[in-house]
């Protein structure tokens, strides 16, 4: 017998059936809330970042569901000169699935204004900080290939994304000083991701990886021009062997054209590993040459309050109690935190040009959006040789 009408099922095996269940979505014969695998890191996640273009703030945030460790929780990440600020949010998920269609962790929602278009992302006075602010794509989303990661015979990242580009208009708070978002300055990328990618507490290591994890080379760099927005995704290995390799340039009817296997080089800041820029060649299917200079303005270590890489004060679907919020507060020019900044991923501000003869608009035209990147111990093809060496 399940439990009381309305309820979807209270008691035992049943507690799984929820609203979702009401509409013809399923992919396999079992409830909409269950996840197709058991594995624990499963999860299902938005990001997004906005900027102004100018390199004097940049706020990143996100809202992810976890159901197979029964957490939801979200962030909302600002810079602002050398001072990086952390708002932490979390909560138990309802295991009916109800909160992933009213997207909601304590005072933090994302509402679906129109799929694939527009959002509304909406933290209420938390910490001293609050936002309401409405996401507008410039171009169509992209989708983005899969990327699975394996590390001996398991499988440590199985995830399908898509991504875009787009406006932000609205206000953000923090401390009671108003910043008023307008769509004509402020810009941005946002991806939706799920599948399975380690969350939550730690678990026992198992035997140690052979060989050793040495480290990985990460560059993703969504872009926004007025005909056109691309997407470059790379990740390398130690050797520099290319384990994931998408470029794709999406047009306003739709199109998508693939720009082949680029090229990149990057500039870091003598003596670290924070790319001030770099240069990414591309070929057209028709094998034209087209160019993309990027540089930034302003980097957000996303390991740093945000929840990625190994961050030690924020890790994605840890069990933090009902309700739980809290906001922390990093000066960057902090020996302990700058030192942490060579060991994750960046975001940063990203402006870039493009140039060629296939560059599908006039020579020279400007993009924003966001540049990613991280190197992670050894990488032979950017001469680190360890963890610890930096550029020269």
């Amino acid at each position: 017998m399940t439990g009381p009408a309305g309820t979807g099922g209270l008691h035992g095996e049943y507690v799984g059936l929820g609203p979702l269940d009401e509409y013809p979505i399923h992919q396999l014969p079992r409830p909409v809330a269950w996840a197709g695998s058991s594995d624990r890191h499963f999860y299902d996640r938005s990001y997004f970042n906005c900027h102004d273009r100018t390199g004097d703030i940049f706020l990143i945030s996100g809202i992810g569901f976890y159901p197979n460790l029964g957490t939801k929780d979200a962030f909302v990440l600002v810079r602002r000169g050398d001072t990086q600020t952390a708002v932490h949010l979390s909560d138990a998920a309802d295991p009916r699935g109800g909160d992933r269609m009213e997207q909601r962790v304590v005072n933090y929602r994302v509402e679906v204004q129109e799929p694939l278009q527009q959002l509304r992302v909406v933290l209420e006075e938390t910490e001293g900080v609050a936002l309401d602010l409405t996401w507008r794509g410039l171009h169509p989303v992209i989708q983005e290939l899969p990327h699975v990661m394996r590390q001996g015979s398991g499988t440590t990242l199985d995830a399908q994304r898509f991504a875009q580009v787009g406006s932000w208009e609205g206000r953000i708070s923090i401390d009671g000083e108003e910043i008023a978002v307008s769509p004509d300055r402020w810009i941005g990328s946002r991806d939706r991701s799920w599948g399975i990618r380690p969350q939550g507490e730690a678990i026992p290591a198992g035997k140690p990886a052979d060989p050793p994890f040495e480290g990985m080379w990460w560059l993703y760099v969504p872009i926004a021009f007025d005909d056109f927005a691309i997407c470059l995704i790379m990740q390398e290995t130690p050797d520099g062997y290319r384990t994931v390799n998408d470029c794709t340039r999406v047009w306003p009817d739709g199109r998508v054209e693939q720009l082949g296997w680029p090229r990149v080089e990057i500039r870091y800041g003598s003596g670290t590993r924070v790319p001030t820029g770099a240069t990414i060649r591309c070929t057209t299917p028709e094998g034209k040459d087209v160019t993309f200079e990027v540089s930034s303005l302003l980097g957000v270590p996303i390991h740093v309050g945000g929840g990625y890489g190994g961050d030690s004060d924020w890790a994605h679907g840890t069990w933090k109690g009902p309700a739980f919020t809290e906001r922390l507060t990093y000066d960057l020019n902090d020996p302990a935190v700058a030192g942490r900044v060579m060991f994750g991923v960046i975001d940063h501000v990203g402006r870039a040009t493009v140039h060629g003869p296939g560059a599908g608009t006039p020579d020279g035209s400007e993009g924003w959006g966001l540049f990613e990147h991280g190197a992670l111990g050894r990488h032979d093809p950017s001469g680190f040789a360890d963890w610890f060496d930096l550029a020269k």
